[in-house]
C-alpha cells in the first residue's frame, strides 16, 4: 500500500497539538483533562485504522496496537512501582550533595526510566534544597540528566530505546553507548557542580545557615519494591511477549500467543499497589494516575496516526542525505520539538529501509547510534521533548520553584545542554579528525568555563591574596 504525503497529516496534527495545546491559555485547561486528549486521540486515530484496514493492511494495524499495548504495560509497571518508594530526609544542600543526587539518577534513569528516576529524586532533591534561594538550576539539571540523559544505556531508560527493543534490537545493545552515556553525563555533572558552587558561594548567609541547622538523616520507605523493579527489569530481559511473526506464519504454539513479558509487568504493579508502604505512595509522593493515564490517551493516538506517516518516511528515505550526522541531527531537532518515542521509530524504519551491514536489527548499526543518542539526549532540548519533562517542572512549581517558561528552558538548554552534545557529535559521530578535534576543544573550553569558580577561588584563598 503506497502512502502519499498527505497521509502525514493526522500525524502531523496529533504532535502538533500535544506540543502546541498546552501553550495556548485558551485551550490548556480543557487539554489538560484526560477525555479530552483521548478524544483527540480517537479522532485522528480511528480514521487512519479503518482506513488501512480498507487497504488490506490488518496486519500493520495489529502490529501498532500489540505495539502500543507492550508500550504502556511497561511503562504503566515503572509508574507504579517506582511511585510507592519515597526517599525522606533532608540533608545539607551543597554543591557536593547536589551533584551526588543528580549522578545517582544519571545510572538509575537506565534502570528504572527516566520517568521512574525523575519522580523518586525529584522531592528529595527539593526537600533538600528547601532552604535555598537558587533552586531553579538544579531542576533544569535533573531535567536535563536524570529525566533524559541518563536513560541511555538500557530498553527500560527511555520509551525509545523500549520501542527498539520491540523492533529485534537486543536488550543488550545500549550497553555499547556507555561511552557517549559516560562523555555526555560527566560533562554535565562537572558542569552542575561548577554552576552551583558559585550560586551556593551567593547565598545569603541566613539561608546557608538554615540549610545546615536542619537536617534530617535520609531513609527510605517503600524498599519493597525495588525487588519489583528488578523482577520488571528480568522480565524485559528475558521474558518473551507474544510473537506476531510466528503467528503470521500460522506456526505458532499456544505459549507464543501468551504475552508473558507484560503479565509479569501488570503483576509486580499490581502488587506495589497491595504491598508496600501506604503512606509513602499515597501522602509523601502525593501518587496520582492522571500523568499515565495522559500517555496512555495521547499515544493511542500516536501509534495509529503514525502508520501512514512511517510508510510515507520509508519510501522516501533513500532521497533523503542521510548519514550518521544527519541522522542523529534530524531525530534529535525533532525528538526536542516533537516526542522522542515515534521520532525515534520513525527514523528506525527509515534507517531500515537503506539496509547496510553491520545490521542491529535490520538497521545500520552506525545509523541506530545515531538514532539512539539524539531521540534520548536531545528529548531534554525542551519541556515536551520528553514525557518526565513537564511532570519534574510539574512537581517542581507545586513546590515554589520558580520555573522558566517554554522559552526560558530553552535558551538555558542552549547554554548548557546543547554545547554538549555539539563536542559529543564531533567527536563521537563525524568520523572525520578535525571534527573530532574540534569537539575535543569544545568540551575542554566547557571544562574550563565549569571549573572555573573553583580556579577563582583557590586563587582568592592563596597566601599572596
Amino acid at each position: 500500500m503506497q502512502v502519499q504525503w498527505w497521509g502525514m497529516i493526522p500525524f502531523v496534527l496529533m504532535l502538533g497539538t500535544i506540543a502546541v495545546a498546552p501553550l495556548v491559555p485558551a485551550v490548556a485547561h480543557y487539554w489538560e483533562q484526560q477525555r479530552v486528549q483521548l478524544l483527540v486521540a480517537l479522532v485522528l486515530g480511528l480514521p487512519v485504522a479503518i482506513w488501512f484496514l480498507a487497504g488490506g493492511e490488518l496486519t500493520t494495524v495489529v502490529h501498532a496496537l500489540v505495539e502500543y499495548g507492550q508500550f504502556i504495560a511497561l511503562l504503566l509497571a515503572l509508574f507504579v512501582v517506582s511511585g510507592g518508594i519515597y526517599l525522606a530526609g533532608d540533608i545539607r544542600a551543597t554543591p557536593r550533595v547536589n551533584t551526588l543526587f543528580l549522578a545517582v539518577g544519571a545510572v538509575l534513569a537506565s534502570f528504572i526510566g527516566t520517568t521512574g528516576a525523575a519522580m523518586l529524586l525529584i522531592r528529595p532533591l527539593l526537600n533538600t534544597n528547601a532552604q535555598r534561594v537558587h533552586r531553579v538550576h538544579t531542576v533544569v539539571f535533573t531535567i536535563f540528566i536524570v529525566a533524559n540523559t541518563g536513560g541511555l544505556l538500557t530498553p527500560l531508560g527511555d520509551p525509545p530505546l523500549f520501542l527498539g527493543m520491540l523492533r529485534g534490537v537486543p536488550f543488550t545493545w545500549t550497553f555499547s553507548l556507555w561511552p557517549e552515556w559516560l562523555f555526555v553525563n560527566i560533562l554535565l555533572l562537572v558542569t552542575y557542580y561548577g554552576l552551583d558552587r558559585r550560586l551556593y558561594a551567593s547565598e545569603p548567609p541566613q539561608a546557608r545557615a538554615d540549610d545546615a541547622s536542619e537536617i534530617t538523616p535520609l531513609r527510605i520507605k517503600g524498599g519493597i519494591h525495588f525487588i519489583y523493579l528488578g523482577l520488571i527489569v528480568l522480565a524485559v530481559a528475558f521474558a518473551p511477549s507474544v510473537d506476531l511473526h510466528a503467528i503470521e506464519e500460522g506456526h505458532a504454539h499456544w505459549w507464543q500467543w501468551v504475552p508473558w513479558r507484560e503479565i509479569v509487568m501488570i503483576s509486580m504493579a499490581l502488587l506495589s499497589l497491595r504491598t508496600g508502604d501506604r503512606t509513602a505512595r499515597w501522602v509523601d509522593n502525593n501518587f496520582k494516575w492522571g500523568p499515565i493515564q495522559e500517555v496512555a490517551a495521547l499515544f493511542i493516538g500516536i501509534f495509529l496516526t503514525m502508520m501512514p506517516a512511517l510508510r510515507f518516511l520509508a519510501q522516501v528515505a533513500p532521497d533523503l542525505p542521510l548519514n550518521r550526522v544527519t541522522f542523529f541531527l534530524f531525530t534529535g531537532g525533532l525528538s526536542a520539538v516533537l516526542d522522542n518515542a515515534p521520532t525515534y521509530v520513525t527514523f528506525f524504519e527509515m534507517a531500515r529501509e537503506l539496509g547496510g551491514d553491520p545490521a542491529v536489527a535490520g538497521v545500520l548499526e552506525t545509523y541506530l547510534v545515531s538514532i539512539s543518542l539524539g531521540a534520548v539526549f536531545c528529548g531534554a532540548i525542551t519541556y515536551i521533548g520528553n514525557g518526565p519533562n513537564f511532570m519534574t517542572k510539574a512537581v517542581a512549581d507545586g513546590h515554589g520553584v520558580a520555573m522558566p517558561s517554554f522559552g526560558g528552558y530553552v535558551v538555558l538548554a542552549f547554554r548548557y545542554l546543547v554545547p554538549v552534545l555539539l563536542a559529543m557529535m564531533c567527536i563521537f559521530l563525524t568520523g572525520v579528525l578535525w571534527a573530532q578535534v574540534l569537539g575535543v576543544v569544545l568540551a575542554v573550553a566547557l571544562l574550563a568555563r565549569a571549573l572555573r569558580p573553583l580556579v577563582m577561588r583557590k586563587h582568592a584563598l592563596s597566601p599572596e591574596h
